[in-house]
């Protein structure tokens, strides 16, 4: 093996961040470097079949640790709102195919000319309620992902890790829980406070660096595992005090990245990851 796997029993790799690779290539190198994980994207998956992604994914040996994404469960208007949980549903099923417990919520931004905040975030309370029943059925557990600030308009309303347990403390702990992405808390001092407090909510735990400047849109602007200013060590160790044994899964969403041979992007990756998190 070419990278070193004896510090890989915890990681998985999402999709995203060598999504340069195809299904069968990422599955292939995966095996190759000791990579026992994956996190899987809905849309890459859809096209390439998702009983036929759970069967590549399993015939392999890999965990599928999550699967992004849903949510976006903001609408004011009654049929965007129902098409939001048709959708939903829908990922749960997919969830549920590929064999992964976790489904990330990226809950979404305002809708057009709104400018309720907290109203926004009980429409997303009112979704759960709806939503959590279905996804138990199927055993499938509800992460909520808070995004940094900088998204609260258009992708998330929920931007502090206390605002995501806020809202997944009204369900039971084994069905609604959080996503701690280090890209999107690192900033907040409340939020190790929060890690604590989230213990057995913690459904996945992610890993970004934050380098800057960011880049035009911002949203690909997260960077490569130390080399901005996130002590990724500390975030783990926080995670781990706080009773979270799960996979730590890194993804990076990055233009330059993406422009890289993605099997050399990997094998980078696996060793920044024992480096910078060990």
């Amino acid at each position: 093996m070419t990278a070193p796997a004896a510090g890989l029993s915890r990681f998985s790799i999402n999709q995203m961040t060598v999504k340069q690779l195809s299904l069968p290539e990422l599955t292939e190198a995966c095996v190759r470097l000791g990579v026992p994980g994956v996190g899987l994207w809905r849309e890459p998956v859809r096209a390439y079949g998702v009983e036929a992604a759970a069967k590549l994914v399993r015939d392999a040996g890999l965990a599928v640790t999550t699967l992004c994404r849903g949510g976006f469960l903001t609408a004011v208007e009654a049929r965007a709102r129902a098409e939001a949980l048709a959708d939903n549903r829908a990922a749960i099923d997919e969830a549920a195919t590929l064999g992964t417990d976790t489904l990330v919520l990226v809950s979404g931004g305002l809708p057009e000319g709104d400018k309720d905040l907290p109203a926004a975030r009980e429409r997303i309370a009112d979704a759960l309620a709806e939503l959590a029943p279905y996804a138990a059925e199927r055993g499938v557990r509800l992460a909520i992902e808070p995004l940094h600030p900088m998204f609260a308009s258009d992708r998330c309303v929920v931007s502090t890790l206390d605002q995501a347990l806020d809202l997944a403390e009204r369900f039971p702990a084994d069905r609604v829980g959080v996503a701690v992405d280090t890209y999107h808390i690192w900033w907040d001092d409340r939020a190790p406070a929060a890690v604590a407090r989230a213990a057995e909510r913690i459904f996945t735990f992610q890993l970004a660096d934050w380098t800057t400047p960011l880049p035009a849109g911002v949203l690909n602007g997260r960077g490569q595992i130390g080399d901005g200013s996130i002590d990724m060590r500390a975030w783990r160790e926080r995670v781990d005090a706080a009773g979270y044994t799960g996979p730590i899964e890194v993804e990076l969403f990055n233009d330059e990245l993406w422009a890289r041979d993605g099997v050399e992007l990997l094998t980078e990756i696996t060793r920044r990851y024992v480096t910078h998190t060990w």
